[in-house]
């Protein structure tokens, strides 16, 4: 007597990443015949009724080496494959381009992308650290607890960052160096996306440089109506700064129910560099307070940047409802939350020949949103596909600074209050065309307070606010359409596009006292039209494509009414005349796959950016100097300079050696200067990274180079 094959796994497999067991969605199954075919659905699974007991199945994917197996042997194997990862992968799905499920070989501009395997094997403490690994991107740090990607020559604000489909970037986002990408826990990641060049079409203001877009764990449901409960429970130490992260993420789902909970805890302490560094960046000496006197002291491990260490808490909850086989509800609560952040950068700052700050440091910061998300994919007459999101955030932060030896603390604190909603749909006009069209509208209310406290009384008395104290709303909303298709005759992709944008913004001072401000209201009203049109042509083995797209961004709150030290001796004041600033790109890029053995990809941009929000020399009530924290201090403003242009080159390649061994690299190189010849700040200098990689079964090692040129420190 002999059983059926089927009698062994239930006529289905499960098909997962050989290294991090994760299954494997999209992979296509068929036999030698060619007589019948399957594909693994988002948990992997394939149902196997179509084959015969006599077949050879083979699995195939473009991220992964292809594999054949008699399907006698599934049954041995309980149905689990596991696949090797290739070294090639020119045809992999990317999710962000349009909202929707797309190949990346379609779309006209780069896209890099960051799997959940990406994060399992590099293994970094934070999403700041996760995007400069993906050495795309260049991040920097003005402390331990920070961490801004720079994309092609811009940053903060002028880059946009999305989380689940909801834009974070707010009112008062400034023009610095953002720590916001601490927020998304990066132990919760399931995938990223950078998408390079202006992506106004789709996601309104601020993407200038690119987008980032961060999609968190979501429920898993399962085939039947039983209940399963699937988790993750690990740990992290890092020597550095002596990290320690543990984290925990449980999946409870039927078919039709799923619940996701994540928790990460994670405490950083002092940093601690390198062993042979430049004594310019040594920490010799730092402040301590004792029986409320402050005092100098050596530091006995220069080499250990005293103040710099924090600790950060991340709770996710996502609930997961299938109505049908057409539509999906998903419900998600979103928490982090920071201890006190010391500004390592200010805490190293000297006046008058001795440290400058006795304190420096944000208060805990926290984020909160809630987020529901609607998805419909029944075929309409208006659409194939949609998805309603509707999302709450509130956002707090501040700043406490106090000078050496002065008794009063500044305390600073600003409160943000985000409501979103968005709706996007996908209508297939036929087999070779699709049109995508969309709404946004995001509305931010900021209130921000001062005050200062005596440390020795415990004495608190106003102070000025960082911001206007009366309050500030601001909404941006928006409609975009966008038309692909795909020519029958050739291996050609067209994509066109277009949107318009309506942002406003009111804020109120309740007090110009401090600084005798000529106004106590500022309103700002923009509109913008921006588009974009883009072709790719894939001849066998290779790829070419071309974009043309313009993108801007509407002032917001931190640039028009922010009062601050922007370094020693300048203070910003606001300026109520500002206009948006436009940015006009043109993308040209390759890629070429030779037999499986080299992938090679290279993309020029340049980019003119027309009325350029830039800081210069500025004057209040006719005067060019105030005095500000007790300083005198030139005045200087965010105004609209008559143009920068930028421009660059990317490079990257994957070589596959020989059986299991291969070389990866990628190097980026931009120049950007503004009307007057001045280099813009967020221009990083030459970076890139190249790795040798072994991969085999379960086992993946690699050695990695990181490099980048340098910046003159009086350039």
């Amino acid at each position: 007597l002999q059983l059926p094959v089927s009698g062994l796994f239930a006529q289905a497999l499960w098909v997962q990443d050989a290294q991090t067991r994760l299954p494997i969605a999209r992979v296509l199954i068929y036999n030698t015949s060619r007589t019948a075919s399957t594909l693994t659905n988002a948990e992997g699974k394939a149902v196997l009724s179509m084959f015969a007991a006599t077949d050879t199945l083979i699995f195939q994917h473009p991220a992964y080496e292809t594999r054949k197996i008699p399907f006698q042997k599934i049954g041995e194997m309980q149905g689990k494959i596991l696949l090797a990862t290739s070294f090639i992968d020119l045809n992999e799905v990317i999710v962000s381009a349009n909202r929707w499920e797309e190949k990346k070989n379609e779309i006209p501009n780069r896209i890099s992308q960051i799997t959940r395997k990406d994060i399992l094997l590099e293994n970094p403490p934070t999403a700041a650290d996760m995007l400069a690994e993906s050495h795309d991107v260049f991040v920097q740090k003005s402390q331990l607890g920070g961490g801004s990607p720079m994309i092609r020559g811009f940053a903060a604000n002028r880059v946009l960052l999305v989380v689940d489909g909801v834009r974070m970037n707010n009112a008062i986002y400034r023009s610095g160096n953002l720590q916001n990408i601490l927020q998304a826990d990066v132990n919760s990641i399931q995938n990223a996306e950078i998408i390079f060049g202006p992506g106004t079409n789709i996601y309104g203001s601020d993407a200038l440089g690119g987008v980032m877009d961060i999609y968190l764990l979501s429920p898993k449901l399962y085939e039947t109506k039983r209940w399963e409960a699937h988790g993750n429970v690990y740990g992290r130490m890092g020597s550095a700064a002596f990290e320690k992260t543990v984290h925990t993420d449980v999946n409870v789902a039927n078919n039709s129910w799923g619940f996701l909970t994540s928790i990460s805890l994670t405490d950083f302490d002092d940093l601690r560099m390198g062993s042979h560094p430049d004594n310019n960046y040594q920490r010799p000496e730092y402040v301590v307070t004792s029986n409320i006197l402050d005092s100098i002291v050596p530091n006995s491990h220069p080499n250990v940047q005293k103040f710099s260490g924090y600790s950060q808490l991340n709770f996710l909850q996502k609930i997961k409802h299938k109505f049908n086989n057409y539509s999906k509800l998903t419900l998600g609560l979103y928490y982090s939350a920071t201890s006190d952040v010391p500004r390592y950068d200010r805490l190293t700052q000297y006046s008058g020949g001795h440290l400058k700050y006795a304190q420096w440091y944000y208060q805990p910061q926290s984020w909160f949103m809630s987020r529901a998300a609607l998805s419909l994919l029944k075929k309409r007459k208006a659409y194939n596909r949609a998805l309603l999101v509707i999302a709450y955030q509130k956002i707090q932060e501040g700043r406490n600074d106090r000078k050496y030896r002065d008794p009063w603390l500044r305390k600073r604190k600003e409160t943000v209050a985000v409501y979103s909603a968005y709706a996007t749909f996908n209508k297939q006009l036929s087999a070779s065309q699709n049109i995508y069209y969309g709404f946004s509208f995001d509305a931010n209310q900021v209130n921000s307070a001062g005050r200062k406290e005596n440390i020795h009384t415990g004495e608190q008395v106003p102070a000025a606010s960082r911001y206007p104290d009366g309050g500030t709303q601001t909404f941006h909303t928006g409609l975009y359409v966008s038309y692909k298709k795909n020519m029958q005759k050739a291996p050609l992709t067209l994509l066109s596009g277009i949107r318009f944008t309506l942002a406003a913004l009111s804020s109120q001072f309740a007090d110009t006292n401090y600084y005798h401000l000529p106004y106590m209201r500022i309103s700002l009203f923009n509109q913008a039209l921006t588009g974009s049109f883009g072709i790719v042509y894939r001849p066998a083995h290779w790829q070419f494509r071309i974009n043309l797209s313009s993108g801007f961004r509407a002032p917001n709150l931190d640039d028009v009414a922010k009062i601050f030290d922007s370094e020693p001796g300048n203070v910003v004041v606001p300026n109520e005349n500002l206009k948006p600033e436009y940015l006009y790109n043109t993308e040209l890029g390759f890629a070429r796959s030779l037999q499986n053995k080299t992938d090679l990809e290279i993309t020029f941009f340049y980019s003119y950016l027309y009325h350029a929000l830039v800081r210069r020399n500025f004057q209040l009530n006719g005067r060019d100097s105030i005095v500000y924290d007790g300083e005198l201090s030139r005045v200087q403003a965010m105004v609209n300079a008559g143009y920068a242009t930028i421009y660059g080159i990317s490079f990257a390649t994957d070589i596959s050696l020989f059986p299991h061994w291969g070389l990866r690299a990628k190097i980026t190189y931009i120049q950007g200067n503004d009307d007057e010849g001045f280099a813009l700040r967020h221009v990083p200098p030459v970076y890139g990274n190249a790795a040798l990689v072994f991969q085999k079964n379960k086992i993946n090692l690699f050695c990695s180079v990181n490099f980048n040129g340098q910046i003159s420190y009086n350039a």
